[in-house]
């Protein structure tokens, strides 16, 4: 991978999606501490829990994302936004926050020319899939591609790791299992392997960064991609 040209004195803009999150948290906390960044814009619900002089708030209905085009302006988008079935059993407000939040987000990045866009997937996404979660996934990853934004990165993780506020009983679950099974997974299993917010948060950071071949990346090309 070869570092992508910038002005020497030029600092970029980031937006995050999903920066209440855990993943979108921790890449937070990175990019404010990096100092090629010199904006990050948050478009949220909710205020994030940083408070730094590098961080420029919009508190707004995330699905009315499409109404703040003038500012939605920068050098780079990542939208970490995501819910699960237990949180949100509704399919159509499901849809809504999988689907069409990411969606949005990349028709605005294409309208106002940002250059890179990174979305965070999930492995098994399937347009055609008969599952819903994989299918609504697979189907905002069709949508985010049709673009055709020059630096696009579907990240498509396993399960992610890591302490959530919210209680997700069926995760905990898994993530206890995982914990105790993913030196099982070898060979070719070891890209169902569990991993960490921060390998994403730091493959994404990585990728802005350097050229890299736009696409999906799946779960053990994003650690190798962190690791680099």
């Amino acid at each position: 991978m070869i570092e992508k040209i910038f002005t020497a004195m030029e600092h970029k803009t980031a937006i995050i999606l999903g920066a209440t999150g855990l993943t979108g948290s921790i890449l937070l906390d990175k990019l404010l501490r990096d100092e090629r960044y010199r904006k990050i814009k948050v478009f949220t619900r909710n205020h994030v829990a940083q408070k730094h002089e590098k961080i420029e708030e919009y508190l707004i209905d995330l699905f009315e994302l499409h109404q703040f085009s003038e500012l939605f302006q920068g050098d780079e988008v990542y939208c970490c936004i995501g819910t699960t079935q237990s949180k949100t059993p509704d399919r159509e407000m499901y849809r809504k926050v999988d689907y069409c939040i990411p969606a949005t987000a990349a028709k605005l990045a294409r309208k106002n020319n940002i250059n890179t866009f990174q979305v965070i997937s999930a492995m098994g996404a399937d347009e055609h899939s008969r599952i819903f979660y994989n299918r609504v996934k697979g189907e905002m990853e069709g949508a985010v591609m049709e673009q055709g934004i020059l630096n696009t990165y579907i990240l498509q993780p396993s399960l992610i790791s890591g302490d959530r506020e919210e209680r997700r009983p069926f995760e905990f679950i898994l993530k206890k299992i995982m914990s105790v099974g993913d030196h099982l997974l070898v060979g070719n299993l070891k890209k169902y392997r569990s991993i960490h917010p921060e390998t994403i948060a730091n493959a994404m950071i990585i990728l802005a960064n350097r050229e890299y071949q736009s696409g999906r990346i799946q779960n053990d090309e994003i650690k190798k991609i962190a690791d680099s």
